[in-house]
């Protein structure tokens, strides 16, 4: 009850990391010529030395998932009756479905997968990490209707976490391990879909197999507490994550907070988050009269194994409608400091949600490990390969 609880009260605690934040941050330019950012958080000099690599989208055959897709779609290499076999998990209205083939281009249809517990309301598994005895753990956006506000043509997003023990076709909830700070919501947007919250996930493994990496989206009424920001859990506490997850700010990883509650004969424990210190600060925020808005979202992470380097697809809006301005692409040497990503380049002018990477090695290319060609993806369609090559 007490390994996570801070040693002021959430509401000086939120407070003071929100006020390390704002003072952390002191520009808020527009583009450059071309297409990097001329404002971002400070980088750590390992970003700065880091010459990003030439990024090339080639024509290729047309390819799509064979599940209808609306957020980041997991693919999953293991052996099924002892034969290399690649599993993608899509999700679409809040409906995970899982398909089965050889390799990318020859899947097999998508079918429903189970729950064994449901977590309630829609569920979006974006990724899965696989453990050494072949469990899977799938990481996903929750969305629920924002019936506090009585906008239930709105929502609320948080992000949980579940196992299969078979392949993916099953799943048990594990419990909500990431929300938004309590109360951090804005009843009157104009957002067409949240009220506040935090989901769209991308989630990796570290080198070492120590931590996991959550790259989460923000939807908080708070300019400072948008955009993409970075999590962490203990690989070693995946069987049990709820309140064991922390989140990086101002360069701080600060804890969740236990709130207990007792309702009769019952204790009810409570776990709040603060908020993250984003990647890139949002020009002009979610939430307020201006119905533009300038953000990155929807992050989609891998490890290329081609640079030596992580690489981001970020998704980037222009309005609370979140029409997209374009795709953008960063990379980094390592996974636990926001600071360490270059400043995003655009790599396709307009495009369509959830950019993603899915390498075409049998056996090991996915949507988080892919080489110097892998195949590009928008919303689980696919026109072109994308090449990276050092400069």
């Amino acid at each position: 009850m007490t390994r996570n609880q801070p040693l002021v009260s959430l509401p000086a605690y939120t407070h003071r990391s929100l006020e390390r934040t704002v003072r952390s941050r002191t520009c808020r330019a527009p583009l450059l010529t071309g297409a990097v950012l001329c404002c971002a958080l400070a980088t750590s000099a390992a970003a700065q030395d880091l010459v990003p690599p030439a990024v090339t989208r080639v024509p290729a055959p047309a390819l799509s998932l064979t599940g209808n897709v609306d957020s980041n779609s997991p693919a999953v290499w293991g052996l099924v009756d002892g034969v290399e076999t690649l599993q993608v998990v899509t999700s679409i209205d809040g409906r995970p479905s899982l398909a089965t083939g050889r390799r990318l281009t020859r899947m097999g249809p998508a079918a429903p997968v189970a729950f064994i517990t449901h977590p309630g309301d829609g569920v979006w598994i974006e990724s899965v990490i696989v453990d050494e005895g072949g469990t899977w753990y799938g990481y996903y956006h929750n969305e629920v209707p924002a019936a506090l506000c009585g906008r239930l043509d709105r929502v609320m997003p948080r992000i949980g976490a579940a196992r299969s023990r078979d392949n993916g076709a099953t799943w048990e909830d594990l419990g909500i391990i990431l929300e938004a700070p309590p109360g951090w919501h804005d009843c009157a947007t104009t957002n067409q879909y949240f009220v506040g919250g935090v989901g769209d996930v991308s989630v990796l493994l570290d080198r070492e197999s120590k931590d996991l990496y959550l790259y989460f989206s923000q939807y908080s009424k708070a300019p400072a507490a948008q955009g993409v920001a970075l999590a962490r859990l203990a690989w070693a506490d995946r069987d049990a994550p709820a309140g064991r997850v922390s989140v990086f700010n101002g360069g701080a990883w600060l804890p969740a907070s236990a709130v207990v509650s007792e309702d009769g004969d019952h204790t009810r424990v409570d776990w709040h988050y603060p908020f993250g210190t984003a990647l890139q600060p949002t020009a002009r925020p979610w939430h307020d009269d201006d119905p533009g808005t300038d953000a990155f979202w929807g992050a989609s992470v891998h490890w290329n194994v081609a640079l030596q380097l992580y690489v981001m697809l970020l998704n980037r809006t222009r309005d609370e409608q979140f029409t997209q301005e374009a795709v953008y692409v960063s990379f980094a040497r390592r996974l636990d400091d926001p600071a360490a990503w270059t400043l995003p380049i655009k790599i396709v002018d307009g495009g369509a949600w959830y950019p993603q990477v899915i390498g075409l090695e049998i056996a090991a290319g996915s949507d988080k490990q892919a080489s110097g060609r892998a195949r590009f993806f928008m919303g689980g369609q696919s026109s072109s390969f994308i090449e990276f090559k050092p400069r």
